[in-house]
C-alpha cells in the first residue's frame, strides 16, 4: 500500500551516478530514522523532502521504505533552514557558518535568507562582498527549488525539471499553466507523449486547440524518423486521430492555423496534398535550388578527340579495357559540372571511380573524395589509393548544442559552408543511397559554383536511415546526366554472390543447391539450432575459409525483436564470442551487459564526441569531433576507476566514453540490415525464419547479400528466402527533392545538359 512520509536526508549510504539509484537516511519527526531506496535525482544532506512509496523488507537489509517518488520541499522552520544552509548546498557556508546565522535571526533565518539576503552581513564572518554572493546563489536556488516543487506536482522530474527551468527561467509558469505541449517543440528529450501527460494532470481537455496542433507536429516529426519529409494530408489526419482519439473532422481548421503560423507547408504533389514541416520544406527546396545551380555552371571541357586521348592513356596505364559505359561515365564526368554514377555490384563501379580520378589527374586537378559513414570511407580509400573522408569530416563538424530542439537537426554546424566552401576542383562522393536530406543539404552548400561533383551509388539498396530519398530522387527527375553500369565483370560473374544478388534484384529464384564456392543456404526450422550454427560458424569453421577474424565476420538479421532478432542474438554470441573472463571488466547499463573485448556499435549521432586517431608510438595523428549512429569497434577497455570506456572504432578512430553514455552503445555481434548499410564484411550471416511481410522484402535481401565480400550463409526457412524475393514490397517513403527539382526546371523550361 503507498505511503508517504516527511523529513530531511540525514546521509546518503550509496548513490550509482548512471541511474541515480540512491540508499539514504531520512529523519522524520521525533528523529526517527527510516532507511530510503529509490532512484532519485542528486539533492544534498540536509534537504527536506516527501517521500511516496511502501515498507518492503529485504533479506539482508531488512526493513526499508521503497520510494517511487520524491518531492524537494522548503526548509519550514529555523532549524532546516540550519540543516540546509549546513550541507554545503550553497557555496561559501559550512555548518558552523550556518549554526552562526540562525542563531542571529532566529525565526527570521527564512524571511533574511530569501527576502533580504544582503543583513546577512550582520553575522560574524560575512563580508558584504560574500553576502553578495551568497544571495545571488541563495536567490537562485531558491527560484530553482521553487520551481521543482511546482514541476513536481505535475509529476515531472528534477532531471527533466532542471531542463525546463534552463529554458523557460520564471516564465514556466506560464507555460505548464496555458501550453505545456510547447515542451515537445523546445526540449530535447520531451515528446509529445510526455507533454500531454503533463498537459492531462492540469487539467487541459482532450480536445484543445493546443492539443490538437502539437499531436499534429508530434505526427509529423514521427515520420521523419520513419524516412519521410512530408505525410499526404489524410494520412497525418488518420494518424493524428489515433494519437489523440480525436475526430479526424477536426484537423483541418488546425491544419489552417499551422500553415497560418508557418508551423508546416501543404504542397500538391502530383495529386496528392503534401504536409510538411517547414524545415523538411525548405531543406527539399533548398537543395534542388542548389543541384540545378551547380548542373548549371560552365566547366571547361576537352575536346572529343583530347578526350578520348587522356582515356587511351588511362587504359594503357593500369591495364584494364574500359567497356563503353565506363567510357561514358568518364565523358560525363568531364565535360558536366554534375553526374550520376550507379549501378549493382560486379559492375566496375570502382574501376569507373579509378578512372575518373586517374581522368582528373591527368589535368592536374584537386580532387575530394568522400562517404556517409567511416566504413564506407575506408573502403573507398582502400579502392582507389586515395584518401576518403567521411563526408561529415569533409565538411569539418564544429559540434551542435547539447540543448537543440529536436527538429532542429538541420542546425548541425559545419566549418565548410557558403562562406568556407571546399576547395577542390573535383568532388566524388559513394554510397550516396545512405544520404539523407540533411547531409545533402550541408554537402551543397559548401560546394560552390563551378566545382564538379560526381555522385555514386546504388539505387536499389535500402534508402538512408534519415529523411529523403536524395539518390533515387536525382536519377529519377531525368535532369542531370547518370550513367548506369550493367554488365557484370568475368571476375565478378564468377562470384554466387554478385550473380545472386541481381537475380534476386530481378525477381528470379537463387539455386540453393549449395554448389556454390561463396554461397550457401542451409535449411533449418529450429531458432535454437539456428543459433547454434551461427556460433560453430563464427567460431570454427568460416574465419580459415574467408580468411578473416571471427570478429570480422558479421550476423545481419531483419528484426531488433524476437527470438532471432538483434537483441536477443547479441546476448547468446557474446556468451559464446566473448565469454566471462576474471581478466575483462564488466559494466552493466540498463538491461545491457558490456564486457572488453565486446563488439559494439554507436546507437545515435553524437555531434560532440571527441575521438582520436592514434598512430605509431601512442602517437596522436589525427583528431576531431562526431561518433554516428552505426559507427562499429570494439571496446578496448573499462575503467571503474574513473568511469570511462574506450572503444577503438574500424576506421581507426578511438573515443572515450564516460559510463552514462554507454547508452549510446549497444553490442554489435548481430545487426540489423538496415544498419549495414555502405559496410563490406568478408563473410555475412543471415538467419531468416519468418516476420512482418512490408519488412521481408526483396529490397532488404538485396541489400543483406550484397554486404558480403567473400561469403554469404542463409540460415532458415526457404520459404520465407523465397517469398522476400517475389515481394516488392517495400515501405513507401513520401519525399519530393525529384518534384523540387522539375519545379526548378519547369520555370527554367529547359535543362543544362540536355
Amino acid at each position: 500500500m503507498q505511503e508517504t512520509i516527511k523529513g530531511y536526508i540525514d546521509h546518503v549510504i550509496f548513490r550509482n551516478e548512471d541511474n541515480g539509484y540512491t540508499v539514504m537516511v531520512i529523519k522524520c519527526a521525533g528523529e526517527e530514522e527510516i532507511s530510503c531506496v529509490g532512484s532519485f535525482p542528486d539533492v544534498p544532506a540536509g534537504a527536506t523532502v516527501k517521500l511516496t512509496g511502501e515498507y518492503v523488507t529485504h533479506t539482508i537489509y531488512g526493513r526499508q521504505f521503497q520510494a517511487s517518488a520524491m518531492e524537494e520541499q522548503e526548509p519550514e522552520d529555523a532549524v532546516a533552514m540550519e540543516r540546509y544552509l549546513g550541507s554545503g548546498a550553497i557555496k561559501g557556508i559550512g555548518a558552523a557558518l550556518a549554526a552562526r546565522i540562525v542563531k542571529h535571526f532566529g525565526d527570521e533565518t527564512i524571511h533574511v535568507v530569501e527576502e533580504e539576503p544582503e543583513r546577512l552581513v550582520e553575522v560574524k564572518g560575512i563580508s558584504a562582498k560574500k553576502a553578495r554572493e551568497i544571495a545571488v546563489q541563495i536567490r537562485e536556488k531558491t527560484e530553482m527549488r521553487r520551481a521543482m516543487i511546482f514541476l513536481q506536482k505535475y509529476g515531472i522530474s528534477l532531471n527533466l525539471g532542471v531542463k525546463i527551468y534552463q529554458r523557460y527561467g520564471d516564465s514556466l509558469y506560464n507555460v505548464i499553466r496555458e501550453n505545456p505541449y510547447r515542451l515537445a517543440e523546445d526540449i530535447r528529450g520531451v515528446g509529445f507523449r510526455i507533454a500531454d501527460e503533463i498537459a492531462g494532470r492540469i487539467g487541459i481537455q482532450r480536445d484543445s486547440d493546443y492539443r490538437i496542433r502539437s499531436g499534429m507536429l508530434y505526427v509529423l516529426s514521427l515520420a521523419t524518423g520513419e524516412g519521410h519529409t512530408y505525410l499526404p494530408r489524410e494520412e497525418l489526419f488518420e494518424r493524428s486521430s489515433a494519437l489523440l482519439d480525436v475526430d479526424a473532422s477536426y484537423m483541418e481548421k488546425y491544419l489552417m492555423d499551422l500553415l497560418v503560423d508557418r508551423k508546416v507547408v501543404v504542397r500538391e504533389n502530383n495529386g496528392t496534398t503534401a504536409v510538411y514541416l517547414t524545415p523538411h520544406f525548405n531543406l527539399e527546396l533548398d537543395c534542388a535550388r542548389r543541384l540545378l545551380m551547380l548542373g548549371e555552371a560552365h566547366v571547361v571541357s576537352e575536346d572529343e578527340d583530347a578526350l578520348v586521348r587522356r582515356i587511351q592513356k588511362i587504359e594503357q596505364d593500369t591495364g584494364i579495357r574500359l567497356e563503353e559505359r565506363q567510357i561514358e561515365a568518364v565523358r560525363m564526368a568531364a565535360s558536366h559540372p554534375l553526374m550520376i554514377l550507379t549501378g549493382g555490384p560486379g559492375t566496375g563501379k570502382t574501376t569507373t571511380i579509378n578512372a575518373i580520378i586517374s581522368y582528373f589527374q591527368s589535368r592536374d586537378e584537386e580532387i575530394l573524395l568522400a562517404a556517409p559513414t567511416g566504413r564506407a570511407a575506408k573502403r573507398m580509400t582502400e579502392a582507389t589509393g586515395h584518401e576518403a573522408k567521411t563526408i561529415h569530416r569533409l565538411l569539418e563538424l564544429s559540434g551542435m548544442p547539447e540543448d537543440d530542439a529536436p527538429m532542429q537537426r538541420a542546425a548541425i554546424y559545419f566549418e565548410r559552408n557558403e562562406e568556407n566552401p571546399l576547395e577542390g576542383d573535383v568532388i566524388i562522393i559513394d554510397e550516396m543511397s545512405m544520404v539523407d536530406i540533411f547531409l545533402m543539404h550541408a554537402l551543397l552548400k559548401a560546394i560552390p559554383r563551378g566545382t564538379r561533383l560526381v555522385l555514386v551509388g546504388d539505387e536499389n539498396q535500402l534508402p538512408s536511415v534519415g529523411p529523403g530519398n536524395v539518390l533515387r530522387d536525382i536519377i529519377r527527375c531525368g535532369h542531370f546526366p547518370v550513367v548506369e553500369l550493367v554488365k557484370i565483370f568475368r571476375q565478378a560473374s564468377e562470384s554466387d554472390i554478385i550473380v545472386n544478388a541481381h537475380r534476386i534484384h530481378r525477381g528470379e529464384m537463387v539455386p540453393l543447391d549449395n554448389k556454390s564456392a561463396d554461397f550457401f543456404f542451409l535449411k533449418r526450422s529450429d531458432p535454437n539450432q539456428i543459433i547454434r550454427i551461427l556460433i560453430s560458424l563464427i567460431q570454427e569453421k568460416l574465419p580459415p575459409y574467408v580468411k578473416a577474424r571471427p570478429a570480422d565476420i558479421q550476423v545481419l538479421t531483419p528484426m531488433r525483436k524476437g527470438v532471432l532478432g538483434v537483441e536477443q542474438l547479441n546476448s547468446v554470441l557474446q556468451r559464446y564470442l566473448n565469454p566471462p573472463s576474471p581478466s575483462k571488466k564488466e559494466k552493466e547499463v540498463g538491461e545491457r551487459l558490456f564486457r572488453e573485448g565486446d563488439k559494439v556499435m554507436q546507437t545515435r549521432n553524437n555531434y560532440q564526441m571527441e575521438w582520436e586517431i592514434v598512430g605509431k608510438y601512442g602517437i596522436r595523428a589525427d583528431e576531431g569531433i562526431g561518433i554516428f549512429n552505426g559507427d562499429t569497434g570494439i571496446l578496448k577497455s573499462l575503467n571503474t576507476f574513473t568511469e570511462e570506456a574506450r572503444v577503438a572504432f574500424e576506421d581507426g578512430r578511438e573515443a572515450t566514453y564516460s559510463f552514462k553514455q554507454l547508452e549510446e552503445l549497444e553490442l554489435a555481434y548481430a545487426i540489423t540490415i538496415h544498419k549495414a548499410q555502405g559496410s563490406e564484411y568478408p563473410a555475412v550471416l543471415l538467419p531468416l525464419l519468418s516476420g512482418p511481410r512490408m519488412l521481408l522484402n526483396r529490397n532488404l535481401l538485396y541489400t543483406a547479400v550484397t554486404r558480403a565480400k567473400r561469403c554469404v550463409t542463409v540460415i532458415g526457412s526457404q520459404e520465407t528466402f523465397e517469398a522476400m524475393i517475389r515481394n516488392e514490397t517495400q515501405q513507401k517513403r513520401y519525399s519530393s527533392l525529384e518534384e523540387r527539382i522539375n519545379e526548378f526546371f519547369q520555370e527554367k523550361d529547359a535543362s543544362p545538359w540536355g
